[in-house]
């Protein structure tokens, strides 16, 4: 209930001073499934990831994430693109990264009810539509980094 609060709080102030926010995400792949997350104060299916902290490179912010969101300990990581998402009056930019690389114990902080491995052919229903994209473009071959809207 407090992050659900929490996040009600930030969702007002980001309607009213509308920063510009920079986020990762990390499509996280092994034998032909993904890693997905389903948050406690959001519904659905996403893919691990979350802000930038000051001070953090792109790629420490998806290590960080991964750990505290599934337990997961990277290895090489691959730049899949970078995009924009402006809905709910919202300016961020997502960078997207492959990893199929890691390890994982799917063991998460107390910002995620549960995470979960997928077939890349079966994902959920309830799966967030631009985390659905993404990782269907990469089911079907995309292979050089990308741009557009999230």
């Amino acid at each position: 209930m407090y992050i659900r609060l929490l996040y009600l709080l930030y969702r007002i102030y980001t309607f009213f001073v509308r920063p510009v926010v920079s986020g990762v995400r990390v499509l996280l792949v092994q034998e032909g499934q993904v890693l997905l997350v389903r948050h406690t104060y959001l519904k659905g299916w996403y893919l691990p990831g979350g802000g930038v902290k000051r001070g953090e490179t792109l790629d420490e912010t998806a290590r960080r994430e991964a750990r505290e969101e599934v337990g997961a300990e990277l290895g090489d990581i691959r730049l899949l693109g970078a995009y924009s998402n402006f809905e709910l009056n919202r300016s961020d930019h997502n960078i997207l990264f492959l990893c199929t690389d890691f390890t994982a114990d799917c063991t998460h902080d107390r910002e995620i009810a549960e995470a979960r491995f997928f077939p890349l052919t079966s994902l959920p229903e309830d799966l967030q539509p631009g985390h659905r994209r993404r990782i269907e473009e990469y089911a079907d071959g995309a292979q050089s980094p990308a741009f557009g809207r999230w």
